[in-house]
């Protein structure tokens, strides 16, 4: 399905009833990450996985920003009339949700894996492979990760949506940006996964399909008391 979104068109799946839960891949990847994901979800939620602009088949874009990635997800959600929002992201997903929940309040429930606040936020050593590859290919997606983004704390304090940073024990992430993000957003939980990199239990994994559902049954459950 094909949506104008922020002046551009975005490609995006939809499948499954119940609670809207959107999905955003990372860096160079498409919705396709999630098959397996949505498969275990669709019963309970109605799944929208987007393509990012320059991503899939979504539209092309000379210049790649996250706070443009951003407003493509605000104006998606205003688009189709959603409400009491669930969004996943990872990667730069994750930080286009951060982004995206400080100026929209339909997004509810905040869940992002493996995301930085800076360019700093990613291991030195990663870093380091990044600007070499940058150097030869001259790729607008790796130039984005190297020069964005630039989350402050204060911004953070903005998100009111309930939140859930998951991080690798063995991710490309520094541990101190995690840190930060529960530090600095009102309502933020930390689940550190012991013995899983950057994507291991993310790309074509059922296994974070239960993530995202344990975290929103849990808050729901709250709620209720």
């Amino acid at each position: 399905m094909e949506l104008m979104v922020n002046g551009i068109q975005v490609h995006y799946e939809k499948e499954g009833q119940g609670r809207p839960l959107l999905l955003v891949h990372g860096n160079g990847e498409d919705h396709t990450i999630f098959k397996e994901a949505i498969a275990f979800l669709k019963d309970k939620y109605t799944c929208y996985a987007l393509d990012s602009r320059g991503h899939g088949k979504s539209q092309r874009v000379k210049e790649l920003h996250y706070e443009d990635m951003a407003n493509d997800v605000v104006d998606f959600i205003k688009q189709l009339k959603l409400k009491d929002v669930v969004y996943y992201g990872f990667s730069d997903g994750g930080i286009a949700g951060l982004l995206a929940a400080m100026q929209c309040p339909e997004i509810k429930t905040l869940i992002v894996s493996g995301a930085n606040l800076t360019p700093k936020g990613i291991l030195f050593s990663t870093r380091f492979w990044m600007r070499g590859l940058y150097f030869v290919q001259k790729e607008e997606k790796m130039r984005l990760m190297l020069e964005e983004p630039n989350i402050t704390k204060e911004m953070l304090s903005k998100i009111q949506a309930r939140t859930l940073i998951t991080v690798g024990s063995k991710d490309i992430i520094d541990p101190r940006e995690t840190l930060l993000m529960k530090e600095a957003i009102p309502n933020a939980d930390v689940m550190l996964l012991k013995g899983e990199d950057h994507e291991s239990y993310i790309v074509h994994q059922e296994r974070i399909g239960h993530i995202i559902d344990d975290f929103v049954k849990q808050n729901t459950t709250n709620e209720k008391k």
